[in-house]
């Protein structure tokens, strides 16, 4: 065996320069001609909120303050700080115009094709071997997700880091030093922390030292060679450790989103790990009907589906190695795809998905390999083999192009994604459940109901859809509809304070003022400085027209502390106070806090409020205390805060 460098090739140096540049060229067109329509797509309702337009942190744009917190904070139940800058930048430069996050993520995988191009003509000398791989990384199907998604800008921001770790690993192989060493951590570091997925890459480097670089000598009997291994092991240990680091952050931080794991039993995430390997390399083979989100099938995998399926991967791992003298393309292409997906096939499951698109974005990149030179060799006899392969490449790729363009087209806003999903996909109460979100922000209340509903009558545990159908019953009217759903989600997220608030807000309108006062003390159990609940209670202490609930001195405290939560900038938060103030007695400090109220609400420009304080003036001075548990107030709105 020996090593292939780019001086192997037929061209000659200058001639292969400007092939190289042309093959970049094509690549970077044929990636925008599929993903540039992107540019027109607008944001989904699914994660992108959290990632992006609903989170101040990432609207605010990029400081030094933001900086900081995107380092110092877990965003989206991830450490990805770089992931996270990058979206602070696109606030900065484009706003929430969803046109420019989407150029952001097409700009970035089309860096990663280039460079995937580059870095394997580097280390194999195959010029058109290499370009084919490039070109099926760049417009596979699968890979629509991870690009058309802005949530999933962590995928292509990795996926380039990925690629450069590769290049300086390259370019270190053939004269290491510490400075070339140095710039190989520093590029995986980058990696790790625009994803943690990259955790891998050691191992991936250990086997580009089997091939092509053919670094590792020998026969594992062969002393020299054993010990060239166990070298080549100890120059990794370094990058171990920084992937050991990155693991440990990864798991503090998707504590509360690996909770699923304990209710999913470890022979069914076995199961579904093995099957799912399968699934991709199927997928990736046939790409037809994808969805944003595919349903874990949690212990309903028929026995033979497992059985066929660890028989295909024994198979081919058995294959590889027999064959590794031959084709050393081969250990390396299927342990390539087998050890990357080991951090997302689900052993440690964090979430509801059996399987995604997004989690193969690297991965396959071992199969492109393995097969490419596969082929490549077994045509080698064949008259005509160039024209045949030329032929052939071109097709598969016209094909693939296709189906990923209109794949892309689906991303083009939640309507279409979810509608999409739910046509390709069965039992699937997420898509349920965001288009529901799509119809109650339309209005569409009827529509959105009976979506909300589907999504908990397939997964009751679904407590965003609980949460959905609830707003949708109470804009219906139907608040005693909602508040079974509200207090379903306390059950399932006994720690969410938001709903706490929003159950008490229900209760009052039920008339059950009593359990109200019991939800927003547990809000504050959770969270002592909690100025919503201590307002909402301040204001039943004071109003309420049951002498048994009435605490004025109690009142006063919550409402005194809840003002100076707020910075004093709440209006609504003076009028409580003043009936706390009312309710002990202490008219003249009422009406004193009233007015402060009124100037407030009007310097806001919330004239009713004003108003309404001012006819409670008239009751402070005829020497009456407040006695209102109407929402019409405001006090009790679960965004009060």
């Amino acid at each position: 065996m020996h090593r292939i460098t780019p001086q192997s090739t037929a061209l000659p140096k200058t001639s292969l320069h400007w092939v190289i540049v042309c093959v970049c060229i094509v690549l970077a067109v044929l990636t925008c001609i599929v993903f540039g329509q992107t540019l027109r797509h607008d944001f989904v309702n699914y994660d992108d909120p959290r990632y992006v337009y609903q989170n101040p942190k990432i609207t605010s744009g990029l400081n030094i303050a933001s900086i900081v917190w995107a380092f110092t904070h877990i965003h989206s139940e991830n450490w990805h700080p770089l992931t996270t800058i990058t979206h602070m930048v696109d606030c900065q430069l484009y706003g929430l115009k969803a046109g420019g996050h989407h150029f952001s993520n097409v700009l970035l995988h089309t860096i990663g094709v280039v460079l995937l191009f580059v870095v394997l003509q580097q280390m194999t000398g195959a010029l058109w071997r290499s370009a084919f791989v490039a070109a099926l990384f760049a417009i596979h199907p699968l890979h629509v997700e991870s690009v058309a998604w802005v949530a999933e800008r962590k995928d292509v921001l990795s996926g380039v880091f990925f690629m450069v770790t590769l290049l300086a690993y390259v370019h270190y192989s053939r004269a290491p030093s510490i400075g070339r060493y140095l710039t190989v951590a520093l590029a995986f570091a980058l990696g790790l922390m625009s994803k943690p997925m990259l955790v891998t890459v050691p191992f991936v480097l250990l086997l580009l030292d089997y091939w092509p670089l053919c670094r590792i000598r020998g026969q594992r009997s062969d002393v020299r060679g054993q010990k060239k291994v166990l070298t080549l092991i100890l120059e990794k240990v370094p990058l171990i450790v920084l992937s050991a680091v990155s693991s440990v952050v990864t798991f503090l931080a998707q504590r509360g989103a690996v909770g699923w794991t304990e209710q999913l039993p470890v022979l069914a995430r076995i199961n579904n790990a093995v099957v799912t390997y399968v699934v991709y390399m199927w997928q990736m083979l046939w790409p037809v009907k994808l969805a944003v989100f595919y349903l874990h099938p949690e212990n309903r995998l028929p026995l033979w589906e497992i059985i066929l399926a660890l028989a295909i991967l024994i198979a081919a791992t058995a294959a590889a190695f027999v064959l590794r003298k031959k084709g050393p393309y081969l250990v390396t292409g299927w342990l390539w795809y087998l050890g990357m997906l080991v951090p997302v096939i689900g052993l440690v499951q964090v979430g509801w998905q059996g399987h995604a698109d997004r989690y193969t974005y690297l991965p396959q990149i071992g199969l492109y390999v393995l097969l490419t030179w596969t082929v490549t060799d077994l045509t080698a006899p064949w008259r005509r083999q160039r024209e045949i392969l030329s032929a052939s490449a071109a097709v598969i790729i016209s094909l693939l192009s296709w189906r990923a363009w209109i794949q892309t087209s689906y991303w083009r806003d939640s309507e279409t994604l979810f509608t999409h999903a739910l046509a390709v996909t069965s039992n699937n109460d997420v898509a349920e459940n965001n288009l529901g979100i799509v119809f109650l922000r339309k209005g569409n209340l009827d529509e959105a109901i009976s979506l909300l509903q589907a999504a908990v009558d397939l997964r009751p545990e679904n407590s965003p859809a609980h949460e959905n159908l609830a707003k949708a019953l109470l804009q219906k009217g139907q608040v005693a509809d909602a508040l079974v759903h509200y207090r379903k989600l306390v059950e399932l997220q006994p720690d969410n304070i938001e709903v706490h608030n929003i159950v008490g807000t229900v209760l009052i309108q039920q008339g059950q003022a009593r359990e109200a006062v019991e939800e927003w003390q547990k809000v504050l159990v959770i969270q002592p400085d909690n100025g919503n609940a201590m307002s909402n209670l301040a204001w039943v202490f004071a109003t309420s027209p049951d002498d048994s609930l009435r605490d004025g001195a109690q009142a006063v405290q919550l409402a005194e502390q809840a003002l100076r939560i707020s910075g004093d900038r709440i209006p609504v938060i003076f009028r409580t106070l003043a009936a706390a103030y009312a309710e002990s007695g202490r008219f003249s400090e009422a009406i004193q806090t009233a007015q402060r109220g009124i100037e407030l609400a009007n310097s806001q420009g919330n004239s009713g409020l004003a108003t309404e304080l001012q006819g409670n003036i008239a009751l402070y001075q005829a020497g009456s205390p407040l006695r209102d548990l109407s929402l019409t107030n405001g006090s009790l709105s679960p965004h009060s805060e």
